[in-house]
């Protein structure tokens, strides 16, 4: 793939511009999907902004706000991998509260977060309705390869020698998670858009 680097604030407006390009009366379901080093919280962070400017109603709506209860997470121990990449995420949860409500001719009315991962908990958040040509901004880890139905899709892709120097030493252990995902999903290819990012301040577009 050939890499076209971009600074962090171009990359920033030519996603925001891509994403306001979409029909304005349907709303917009956009993952930004990459492992914690990657940041795609700070990037669907600075989108809210820009797409706001574009007259797009915009909500932030970070995966980890739909991981599994701990007893479901960590049934078979904390450093599962495995476990990790196929059981860790709701996704049925995420469909139903967020992704769901957004097709077209549904109402709108979505749930930005449903547990409380840290308490272990229901976060008892309250819904907001999303005006029509909203969009709403799923940030996280291994969020493609699922059938989720995302109307745009963002993978931050990192070397394998770049996640491993980044991740924290008692985040080592989800390593071979990502190797898996990378085999099975193989997201920088499926992905809408694909950007490297070794070092988050230096990104750079990807394309076949």
């Amino acid at each position: 793939m050939r890499a076209r680097p971009v600074s962090p604030s171009l990359l920033v407006e030519e996603l925001a511009d891509l994403i306001a390009a979409r029909p304005r009366d349907a709303w917009v379901r956009v993952a930004v999907d990459g492992a914690p080093p990657a940041e795609p919280g700070r990037l669907a962070d600075d989108l809210v902004g820009p797409l706001r400017l574009r007259g797009r109603d915009v909500l932030r709506v970070p995966a980890a706000g739909f991981l599994r209860p701990a007893s479901l997470r960590l049934e078979f121990g904390r450093t599962d991998p495995d476990v990790f990449h196929d059981e860790w995420l709701d996704v049925s949860g995420l469909r139903r509260e967020v992704l769901g409500p957004l097709e077209p001719g549904r109402t709108g009315r979505v749930l930005p977060s449903l547990w409380d991962s840290v308490r272990d908990r229901a976060t008892r958040a309250g819904y907001v309705m999303l005006k029509p040509g909203g969009v709403v901004l799923v940030d996280g880890a291994l969020l493609l390869g699922r059938g989720l139905p995302f109307d745009l899709t963002v993978h931050l892709s990192m070397s394998a020698a770049a996640l491993a120097r980044r991740t924290p030493p008692g985040e080592r252990w989800t390593l071979p998670a990502y190797e898996r995902y990378e085999r099975e999903a193989d997201p920088a290819r499926t992905a809408d858009v694909a950007v490297r990012v070794e070092d988050p301040r230096h990104p750079a577009m990807l394309t076949v």
